[in-house]
This record gives C-alpha cells, structure tokens and sequence, in this order.
C-alpha cells in the first residue's frame, strides 16, 4: 500500500533502536526522508547508515532530548538540511521505575526524560508543521491508563502525553496538523528484553506477562506499533486526529478472563 510519505520528512526521536527503529524502517521503505534522532550515536549512525546503503534517505543527529535546547537545535539542522518537517514522531523514552517512594528530584528527571522534550520538539517543529499542513505521532503507553505499580514518574509522564494529544489535535486542527497517540503495551524490544535478563527467573517471568494479553498471549513486535503510527502519518489518516489507538493485543480493554 503507497501511504502517500514519499518525499516527506520524519522526525523520528529516540529511533536507533526498537519501536524507533521499526518507524525508521517503515518510513524509509515509503520514501520517506527519516531524521534518526537519539543518544544512542552508534547505534543511530548504524542504522542510519543501514538506509543509505539500501538507497533510503535518511541523517542520524545526536542529542540528548532531556535537554530542551538539543531539541531547538535538531528542529533547526533538520530545516538546515531538508528545508522542511512533515511529520514528527515523538518517542524517545523509557520506564525508569522512578516510583512514589523514589526521590522528588527523581520524579522530576523522569519526567524531563518521558515527558518535557515532547512538548519542546512539538514547539520548536510547529512553525515547519503549520507549513507543511504535517502530523504529529506520539508514543504513549497503556500504562497511563492502568497503571502499573513503582512507576509514579513514567505513568505521569504517559499521562501527560495522553492529555496532550487531545490538547494539540483540538488547538491545531485549524492549521490542518493532524496529532494521534500510539499506546503500545508489552513489546519485545532490545530494552524489554534487557530487563527481562534482569530477572531471577526470565521466562517465567514472561510467561506471566503474555498470559495476561488477550489476543495470542504474545507480546507485540516493533514492526506493529510501527505500522500504527506510518499509517496515523500518512494520507490514508488524512481525517483522523484526536485519537488513542492501542496497539496492545487488547490488554487494556478486554476482560483479563480471556
């Protein structure tokens, strides 16, 4: 299916590994131009080289996003380069497990790591996007809707990005920018599968996991949530804005009975 991104610009934050990655890939493979943004510098310079040997467009810039003027200088040598954005993917992240009895300074960073960079790449790409008529995709996670336990500052973080996509789609719809949430639930990604190798009992611990996932008692791969947020990019979403769609094997919705 041609989802109409040939040509088209893709910010893609945190997008040298996992759910990033596969959105990488997915876009590249559409004709895309994708802007790999991480602090990852190998594995970002990997795969961005990866898609220009496979004759993809697509530029690594590294930056550490938890500092809000790395954001206005990616959004700056993007425009530098290609003179325009199409599409931003706001997705740069992790489950620091910074809980309520973690420290009020680690609640704080864990929400500059989870949650301030979406508003600040979202603010300094807006002047591109308004021109571009483009979209915005964040990744939230079921998380801020059920909660998980030892997690105060991702869940707020999630939290906060779920309040903000319906925010952004209501104050943006007059400029044609179009802004959905991709909450993804357990995903096997090289991160997961990190901390998995954590646990005194791994594949215990992951059968427990999948048994509770309605649809298949698997967890979901990088690809699916990728495939979710090319198509809330694309034009075949041209009327779609405002909206949570949850790529979690029905995790959040469905009776756990099943």
């Amino acid at each position: 299916m041609d989802l109409g991104l040939k040509g088209k610009v893709v910010i893609v934050t945190g997008g040298a590994n996992g759910i990033g990655k596969a959105v990488v890939q997915g876009a590249c493979r559409e004709g895309a131009t994708a802007v790999i943004v991480d602090r990852d510098e190998k594995g970002g310079a990997q795969l961005a080289g990866e898609m220009s040997s496979a004759g993809a467009s697509a530029i690594f810039l590294a930056a550490d996003l938890s500092d809000a003027d790395n954001c206005r200088k990616v959004v700056a040598s993007t425009l530098e380069q290609f003179q325009r954005i199409d599409i931003l993917v706001n997705n740069a992240g992790s489950n620091d497990g910074a809980g309520l009895t973690s420290s009020v300074a680690d609640f704080h960073r864990s929400l500059q790591l989870n949650l301030i960079h979406y508003f600040a790449m979202a603010h300094y790409a807006l002047p591109a996007l308004k021109e571009s008529r483009g979209a915005i995709i964040n990744i939230g996670s079921k998380v801020a809707v059920t909660g998980q336990g030892g997690t105060s500052g991702y869940a707020a973080a999630k939290g906060g990005i779920h309040a903000l996509t319906r925010e952004w789609a209501t104050e943006l719809a007059k400029d044609d920018i179009r802004v959905n949430e991709v909450l993804p639930g357990d995903v096997m990604t090289p991160m997961y599968e990190n901390w998995l190798n954590l646990q005194e009992n791994p594949r215990e611990v992951l059968q427990e996991i999948t048994a509770a996932i309605p649809l298949g008692k698997r967890m979901a791969m990088a690809e699916e949530v990728a495939a979710a947020v090319l198509f809330l990019a694309s034009d075949k979403a041209a009327q779609t804005t405002g909206q949570y769609f949850y790529v979690d094997g029905g995790y959040t919705h469905l009776d756990r009975r099943l």
